[in-house]
């Protein structure tokens, strides 16, 4: 059974094995009562527009800055060298931090159709340099296929250490977790429900009734059953306490697979190759 100490990179930071998603959270009081509730890993991004109130939390949180896991990431439209340098600097300067615990590239291309290898590349050596003088601990991408991280690991000096990608029970991306896995490269999962579409699954909810579980809790164990951090976000205290009681069962194998297995469900409909 996977215990709650956590994930272990390839240049052996570890980070917890369940993080909280910030996407589209804009109250302060949300990430106050996800630090109440146990999250240490918080997961934004420049995109999402919230670093100001998310480091107007952690000031009031009273929590040491040691013991927090801070993810966040530069913009599509920022790739390149200096763009990516600024954007690293504008995220630290709104949380109010020095430094971040990772920092990853959003999105493998600014727009269907665009020239991305130069400016991923230019972006990599960004991050390659952050972590080189220990402003970031770790380093990595999110939503890159492996055509993308291909590229990416080539010329670099260092490989990504995390793939963000969207996964769930209807939507694993085998090729490209498998990909991770045989590379050295943690997967984190976004939208580890399905956008919520999950939660009323009827093979999710058999699962449910079986293990006495949520429905959430069903599928985030699906998550770290396959060594897929997830990243699910609440606004309510209880479903956030919720998700993290996800160590004192295991999802039989049988279970696994049909839960790997599914028909394609709470797919978001966003390819990294398309998505403009």
């Amino acid at each position: 059974m996977i215990d709650k100490k956590g994930f272990v990179l390839e240049n052996g930071e570890e980070l917890p094995f369940v993080g909280f998603g910030t996407y589209l959270v804009k109250e302060e009081k949300i990430i106050l009562d996800a630090l109440e509730a146990g999250y240490r890993h918080i997961d934004t991004a420049r995109r999402y527009e919230n670093e100001k109130m998310i480091g107007n939390a952690l000031k009031e949180c009273g929590i040491p800055r040691r013991e927090l896991f801070l993810t966040s990431k530069v913009w599509k439209t920022e790739l390149g060298y200096d763009k990516t340098m600024r954007s690293f600097e504008a995220s630290i300067n709104d949380l109010g931090v020095q430094y971040l615990d990772m920092f990853l590239i959003h999105w493998p291309m600014p727009h269907p159709g665009a020239d991305w290898k130069p400016l991923v590349t230019e972006s990599w050596k960004a991050l390659e340099k952050l972590y080189e003088e220990g402003a970031v601990s770790a380093i990595g991408v999110c939503n890159f296929l492996p055509q993308h991280l291909l590229h990416v690991m080539k010329d670099a000096n260092t490989i990504p250490m995390v793939d963000q990608l969207e996964f769930h029970p209807g939507y694993t991306q085998h090729a490209t977790t498998q990909f991770c896995l045989n590379h050295g490269i943690q997967v984190e999962a976004w939208s580890p429900l399905g956008r919520g579409k999950l939660l009323d699954d009827p093979l999710i909810l058999e699962l449910s009734k079986k293990y006495g579980k949520s429905p959430a809790q069903i599928c985030l164990r699906f998550c770290l059953q396959n060594n897929i951090l997830p990243l699910p976000k609440s606004s309510a205290s209880e479903r956030m306490k919720a998700n993290l009681d996800i160590f004192d069962f295991d999802l039989e194998l049988e279970d696994v697979y049909r839960l790997m297995t599914m028909p394609q469900t709470g797919w978001s409909g966003i390819h990294p190759e398309h998505f403009d």
